[in-house]
């Protein structure tokens, strides 16, 4: 089989996740189809009574139930695997010297699938992109993530090293199975830099948004006299990450699907004045004892009004969270806040 770096970056590629049992993922799989399966089946069925009844006069406390059931429903999140943080290979302790020495971990392992026909999230898929990255450049991958990090002012942003002293590092806390709350686990996240082996801080992830929205926004503005700088990536490339790619899915948001490294929610709206989608962007984060979302809301430009407005890109809200807590769900709050700041700004 062929497996090519975009195979990599859209979790394609059939290398496994944590799981090391296919059967068990086959199943957890089979769980997330029916769920899906069964909200589409009840959100269709309500489109067509109201269809068939027409507008029905309704009272606040119909309305709260609906917005319960709605929020319910999302926070439900099918294909999130609440056992996740039960796989051994989450607490791996081993100091690995190299991106090339951890893909031991996997590397003989069977793909659970032809790449490219189905979507599994994979953290390991990534630590090979990393390796893909080493070899391209020429650095030590830990080396050209620091570079990056520099040129994008990222400053705070450092491997998470148990050695090293890092000023301002959280502790970080699970629940343990009575319920009360403990440190967590030691844990060498040497294994995965790539998918999850950083630390950071909410000011530096917002910097490396403001970064992504421009450069995805530069080239839509009139440059004025060479004053607008160039975005640190194209405005294609950006676009092109930001694209959803057949056959993909998203655990953490039903109305999206995974392009090049982020989950993407495409403008929708079917009926006036009704529920529609904004454009957006997010990835959601996991490790032992900390959660974490960036989530990326653009605003939408108006061709013919970009070369007069005063204000250059990045335009839009970007929203950050970090916890020190493990297994919390925060794409749905971060896109609340978004769309509150949102709705702000359109206000103004």
């Amino acid at each position: 089989v062929t497996i090519t770096t975009r195979l990599l970056v859209s979790h394609l590629s059939g290398i496994r996740h944590y799981e090391k049992d296919i059967t068990k993922v086959k199943e957890e799989k089979e769980k997330v189809n029916r769920a899906l399966k069964l909200t589409k089946s009840h959100q269709d069925k309500e489109q067509k009574e109201k269809e068939g009844k027409g507008i029905e006069k309704t009272d606040c406390v119909k309305q709260k139930k609906e917005h319960d059931s709605e929020t319910k429903s999302r926070n439900s999140k099918p294909g999130r695997n609440d056992k996740e943080f039960e796989q051994e290979e989450y607490y791996l302790k081993e100091k690995f010297e190299s991106v090339i020495e951890s893909l031991k971990i996997f590397k003989n392992d069977p793909l659970f699938f032809k790449p490219g026909d189905q979507f599994l999230y994979s953290t390991h898929g990534f630590t090979l992109l990393s390796a893909v990255v080493e070899r391209a450049s020429g650095q030590k991958f830990t080396d050209y993530m620091l570079k990056m990090f520099r040129d994008l002012d990222m400053l705070s942003t450092v491997l998470d090293d148990n050695e090293a002293m890092i000023y301002n590092r959280a502790r970080c806390y699970v629940y343990n199975k009575k319920g009360r709350l403990v440190n967590a686990p030691y844990v060498d996240n040497s294994y995965k830099w790539a998918g999850g082996g950083f630390l950071s801080s909410v000011g530096d992830l917002l910097k490396f948004g403001n970064a992504l929205l421009y450069s995805y926004q530069a080239g839509q503005f009139k440059n004025r006299n060479g004053k607008l700088l160039p975005g640190y990536l194209k405005p294609g490339t950006v676009a092109m990450m930001w694209t959803p790619v057949p056959k993909t899915e998203v655990s953490w948001d039903r109305d999206g699907k995974y392009a090049m490294a982020w989950a993407v929610v495409e403008k929708n709206q079917q009926y006036g004045c009704c529920r529609q989608q904004r454009h957006y962007a997010s990835h959601t984060g996991g490790a032992v004892g900390a959660s974490s979302v960036l989530l990326i809301l653009p605003e939408e430009l108006d061709p013919e009004g970009l070369g007069t407005w005063p204000v250059a890109p990045p335009r839009g809200v970007i929203v950050t969270l970090i916890c020190n807590m493990q297994s919390v769900s925060l794409n749905s709050t971060a896109l609340k806040i978004a769309r509150e700041f949102d709705k702000e700004k359109r206000a103004q």
